[in-house]
């Protein structure tokens, strides 16, 4: 009896957890603006510039706006789509409206996607944490810079790539 009240009680609890979390991405639907941050290889300062994330309910069910805001809007301004693809196995795409979609993929609590662009490989990750959105981007060059190991089973052919920038924003939601 005492096994299954305490049975009882974890699943209470993981419930309400899961339910304050909210789910993706209802809960983060809003407004976020902050700072990001640009590191490139072998430069010591960042360069900054203001980012917004502008998440909305979209007219299709399911649907949201996800317009990303570089500087001020009508310098860099990015809207995007986002649809499920296959909730239940956490795939979502971003239409950029111009014939490219990005997949992207909901996995221990962060939204990542990865894809090549022009010799470039981009891996981005969003999170939230503490009510903040955490926006992380790595540039890793598409085209090994090189190879190691010895092609065997204990010790299989590894490609080595060049990490080109690193980029990071803390988004607080705006009112």
């Amino acid at each position: 009896m005492k096994c299954l009240l305490f049975a009882v009680l974890i699943i209470a609890f993981s419930l309400t957890a899961t339910a304050q979390k909210g789910s993706f991405p209802e809960s983060w639907v809003g407004s976020w603006k902050g700072e990001l941050q640009w590191f490139k290889a072998g430069k010591a300062d960042p360069q900054k510039v203001n980012m917004e994330l502008h998440i909305r309910p979209a007219d299709s069910t399911g649907h949201f706006t996800w317009q990303i805001i570089y500087g001020k809007a009508s310098e860099d301004n990015r809207p995007y789509l986002l649809k499920p693809k296959d909730v239940a196995a956490g795939h979502w795409v971003i239409d950029e409206r111009n014939g490219i979609v990005l997949d992207q993929f909901w996995a221990g609590n962060k939204f990542s996607g990865a894809f090549t662009v022009q010799s470039n490989t981009i891996i981005n990750s969003y999170s939230m944490e503490n009510n903040q959105l955490m926006v992380e981007f790595y540039s890793i060059g598409a085209k090994p810079l090189a190879t190691s190991g010895g092609g065997t089973e204990e010790s299989p052919k590894v490609d080595s790539y060049k990490m080109n920038s690193y980029q990071k924003a803390v988004l607080k939601r705006a009112p």
